[in-house]
């Protein structure tokens, strides 16, 4: 059973830092890219960021190019994004996800139909 628990969200002031994790288990993790989305409340769910198996390409949204690091450690099957220089149009629950296809050598994508898999979500607030 193909499970993804996200963690690591909460309130912090504009300019703070988080990183959340996202804790995968359930299917062959070394194969498949893992990425990284949110939603705000009114707002259609945003492709973040993602991490390749085996060569650990990245690609981030022009949003968060510069502030936010994805990164992945294969011993832990353990996904995490660093968020730093937080804005509060950074304010949304932040979902991880399995890639649907079995890693090929190609970069990941952050369109939401290529993932298969989701976590529940964690809530991400910056405010003063």
């Amino acid at each position: 059973q193909v499970q993804l628990v996200e963690s690591g969200g909460g309130l912090v002031q504009p300019g703070g830092s988080l990183r959340l994790s996202c804790a995968a288990s359930g299917f062959s993790w070394t194969w498949y890219s893992i990425g990284w989305f949110r939603q705000a409340p009114g707002k259609e769910r945003e492709g973040v960021s993602c991490i390749t198996s085996i060569k650990g390409t990245t690609d981030y949204a022009d949003s968060v190019k510069g502030r936010f690091t994805i990164s992945r450690d294969n011993a832990k099957n353990t996904v995490y994004l660093q968020m730093n220089s937080l804005k509060p149009e950074d304010t949304a629950v932040y979902y991880c996800a399995k890639y649907s296809a079995r890693y090929s050598g190609t970069p990941c994508g952050l369109g939401s139909s290529l993932y298969d898999y989701w976590g529940q979500g964690t809530q991400v607030t910056v405010s003063s």
